[in-house]
């Protein structure tokens, strides 16, 4: 029997062999044929907005746009010797939505210091407790801060939920009513983690108890918007923040002899500096010369300061979304200014640790070119100084405020833009932030090189990268962007401003985005919103473009496939094997001699041997992966043609994008 079964089996499988099995419905890796998405993807988030009215299609705060706003006043307190900053707060809370607010959501950022907490990619240099939060009062009535965990039927109740995560919830017994005010107080101390080990950003925030760089500090209050409510993501170390505005009023105690720099403007000069100091920081603003206002020498309480056991400084700052600062009994304190077009003279400080001095030599230069050349760009900037703080942390932003010397110093002063002016959420779009960032640095650095900023290259290059299982798209949240973070929020942007530039020229996109920077000024623009500003801004209908570079990670993977003359006219048949489009840009170089090069409409004389020219990306909208591209220039030899001879279309193999006779 198991013989008869198995001479079946065999000819069985002869009779049906491999060609009489179904074939596969794909064969190759590229297809004839490919659907472009014209449109822009609409979450529920963005449609709500548009249905409420406070955003709209024009890319403008829509009719009925708001936002919540936040007054801060803080008392604190930092103890060398244990570390720890001690403090009380209130909070004005401005419920500017249409909504009543049946709980409060506060962020404690410090506690990703504790070791049961989850993290992305950093690693704080110690644990720590956290941020122990003792007490909170709301409109006066004290929080149950112990309260049992309740089913979503119970009575409302005021208590709190979360304070040993980086977000907390409270749970409100009366909800604040839309359009009113509600006060919050909370009581808290904090460690400030010290050491070797940190890893990433705000990780380290002292070297040892000699300086101390608090970041993310104090509770504050999470953002509340229209497009989802409450922003509840948790702080895992790598994307940064979304805060409300709002004013800060903050008085800051340390042992004299300490310096304390911060947000805002300092309002009691004659409480906390010497004379010598005062009088040295009233000549800041009256040359670009770099002022010592205390020097090496002049360390301790009495030279460094005003004499005394402890003093308080207060700090005063409006419309900003966050507040920063540092001190340090050794401190150097020097000062420049910068040059503000349309505002005057505002003072740069800079702080920063003797031994160190050397990254702060070309500080001041660097800082002040960049604030002079992005108010030209973007607009004036609007606060009334700014502070470089030396510290653990050499790079990160804060209003008026950059954690940073000399090598950061261009890059973190032009957050004073965004977020610190156009309150970007940072959380999940990290590429409105630091994206735009990469994109102005590399205008900066051109032009305080002396020479024309240049964007060739950037947009082709994406294609070396395009279809990494790594890479996240830019409208994946950044929180959750893994590994492929970095470039993700940092890098891509400037790739697809170059792509951009390609299609529409690159003053017309820097010109857009100046109006879009003014237009969203101390408010909360989403990416929706940037996206049908810079469509209407720019005249054209781009909303496939930012479908490819936003929603996936395509590329467009040009090519030259053939050429073939005909009498006087010549057919380049240009393939496209990505799934994203592009315009179809030739240069065409001829042959020295022969007769007059015939003009073409869509066609620039470059030179007197060279045109270029343009078909729309609307040639693709029907599905082809190739175009015959015709020249009719006459009979003038053609001897090369280059397809995307400015590199800004993402294309991994550029060798095949020439042909030579």
């Amino acid at each position: 029997m198991r013989i008869v079964l198995f001479l079946f089996l065999l000819t069985t499988s002869i009779a049906f062999g491999q060609d009489n099995f179904p074939k596969p419905q794909r064969s190759s890796i590229e297809t004839n044929e490919r659907a472009i998405r014209q449109d822009i993807p609409l979450t529920n988030s963005i449609r709500r907005a548009y249905e409420a009215g406070t955003r709209d299609f024009s890319g403008k705060p829509g009719p009925n746009y708001w936002q919540l706003e936040t007054d801060y006043t803080i008392n604190a307190s930092l103890d060398p010797t244990t570390q720890t900053i001690t403090g009380t707060e209130k909070i004005l809370v401005h419920n500017n939505s249409k909504d009543d607010l049946d709980r409060i959501i506060l962020r404690l950022d410090h506690n990703i210091f504790r070791a049961d907490v989850p993290r992305g990619a950093s690693t704080p240099a110690e644990q720590t407790d956290g941020m122990i939060v003792t007490g909170i009062k709301v409109a006066g009535e004290t929080v149950d801060l112990n309260a049992p965990l309740m089913g979503r039927n119970a009575p409302a109740a005021l208590r709190a939920t979360g304070l040993n995560r980086t977000v907390a919830t409270i749970f409100l017994a009366q909800p604040i009513k839309a359009g009113t005010t509600a006060e919050l107080e909370i009581s808290w101390n904090t460690k400030l983690p010290g050491g070797e080990n940190g890893r990433g950003h705000r990780m380290t925030q002292r070297f040892d108890s000699r300086l101390f760089q608090p970041t993310q500090w104090y509770p504050r209050l999470a953002k509340y918007d229209d497009l989802r409510g409450w922003e509840t993501s948790p702080y895992l170390g790598p994307s940064e923040f979304y805060n409300n505005f709002g004013r800060f009023d903050v008085s800051i105690t340390v042992p004299a002899g300490w310096i304390v720099s911060g947000t805002g403007a300092l309002q009691n000069p004659k409480e906390v500096l010497t004379p010598t100091a005062i009088q040295r920081l009233s000549t800041v603003l009256d040359s670009d010369a770099e002022v010592t206002i205390v020097g090496a020498d002049e360390l301790g309480a009495g030279k460094a300061t005003e004499a005394g056991e402890k003093l308080t400084w207060r700090f005063l700052a409006d419309k900003v979304n966050d507040f920063a600062w540092a001190t340090s009994d050794s401190f150097i304190w020097k000062a420049t200014r910068a040059t503000i077009p349309g505002k005057g003279p505002v003072p740069i400080h800079m702080v920063f640790l003797p031994e160190r001095a050397r990254y702060f030599e070309n500080a001041g230069k660097i800082t002040r070119h960049a604030l002079e050349y992005y108010s030209k760009l973007w607009a004036p900037y609007p606060f009334p100084q700014l502070t470089l703080q030396d510290g653990p942390s050499a790079g990160m932003e804060y209003p008026m405020v950059i954690n940073s010397n000399q090598g950061a110093a261009d890059h973190e002063t032009a957050h004073q833009w965004w977020p610190m002016v156009l309150g970007t959420n940072e959380t999940r779009y990290g590429w409105m932030d630091e994206g735009f960032n990469q994109y102005m640095n590399i205008l900066s650095d051109a032009d305080a090189a002396g020479k024309p900023y240049n964007l060739d290259g950037l947009g082709q290059s994406y294609g070396r990268i395009s279809g990494s299982e790594d890479e996240a798209p830019l409208m994946w949240s950044a929180n959750d962007a893994g590994s492929g973070y970095g470039f993700q929020t940092y890098q891509k942007t400037p790739l697809m401003l170059s792509m951009l530039g390609g299609i529409v020229g690159d003053e017309a996109v820097i010109n857009a985005m100046k109006k879009y920077t003014t237009t969203w000024a101390y408010k909360h623009p989403s990416p929706w919103d940037y996206m049908f500003f810079m469509n209407n801004e720019l005249g054209q209908n781009l909303e496939w473009f930012w479908n490819y570079w936003l929603f996936t990670t395509e590329s467009v993977e040009g090519s030259i496939q053939d050429v073939k003359t005909e009498n006087d006219h010549t057919t380049v048949t240009v393939k496209q094997a990505g799934e994203m489009p592009s315009p179809v840009v030739l240069k065409v170089e001829f042959e020295a001699e022969g007769p007059a090069i015939n003009p073409m409409s869509n066609a620039k004389m470059i030179d007197p041997l060279t045109v270029e020219v343009t078909w729309p990306v609307t040639v693709w909208f029907e599905g082809n992966r190739t175009f015959d591209a015709v020249l009719n220039f006459g009979s003038r030899k053609i001897k090369k043609i280059t397809l995307d001879p400015h590199g800004r279309f993402p294309d991994k193999n550029v060798a095949d994008n020439e042909w030579t006779k």
